[in-house]
């Protein structure tokens, strides 16, 4: 593995981490009956993902989604609720691995395709097992902010695909640099 590579992951594992762990501090505070606040940080998650995938294929990424896993939930665990923690951890793990394998078998497609697929139904399932987990049985109107928070993260994942392509002009950067290293 060559130096570039490692700087992508550790850059992606860093930036995984800080997302996870401010979504889930977030999450603990309503914008509204709809949304809380880390609806709006999460889906940068996806967009940190498909990047890794993207600059460095689908193995790479894997790592940069168990090791942010990691550090986001003992991060989480100290700074949030540990509920919300180990609910964010399990739905995060299950949708970003799906975000991975569903953004690799569309990686040939037009540009914008695997990360708006991939991002689509990781928020689907991230927003699912998440929002269940933590909330379930707590009275709390989960129901309604999973609604909300799911709507915040396809627009996002919209949103999301001008810095994406702004953004893959560095793979190709990162890759010749690799071949002549």
């Amino acid at each position: 593995m060559t130096q570039t590579s490692l700087r992508g992951i550790a850059l992606g594992i860093a930036a995984m981490a800080v997302v996870v762990t401010a979504s889930n501090i977030l999450v603990q505070y309503p914008l509204n009956d709809w949304i809380t606040w880390g609806a709006f940080t999460y889906p940068i998650a996806f967009l940190v993902t498909d990047l890794a995938n993207r600059a460095l294929g689908p193995a790479q990424a894997r790592r940069v989604v168990y090791a942010g896993f990691a550090l986001a939930v003992v991060l989480s665990i100290l700074l949030a609720d540990p509920r919300i923690a180990l609910a964010s951890g399990s739905a995060f793990l299950v949708a970003q691995l799906l975000d991975v394998t569903i953004f690799d078998r569309l990686r040939k497609a037009a540009w914008w395709q695997a990360p708006l697929a991939s991002s689509t139904l990781g928020s689907v399932t991230d927003t699912a097992l998440f929002f269940s987990l933590a909330f379930a049985g707590t009275g709390l109107p989960w129901v309604t902010w999973a609604i909300g928070d799911l709507g915040v993260k396809l627009a996002m994942a919209l949103v999301l695909l001008i810095p994406f392509r702004a953004l893959m002009v560095v793979v190709p950067a990162l890759r010749t640099r690799e071949s002549r290293a």
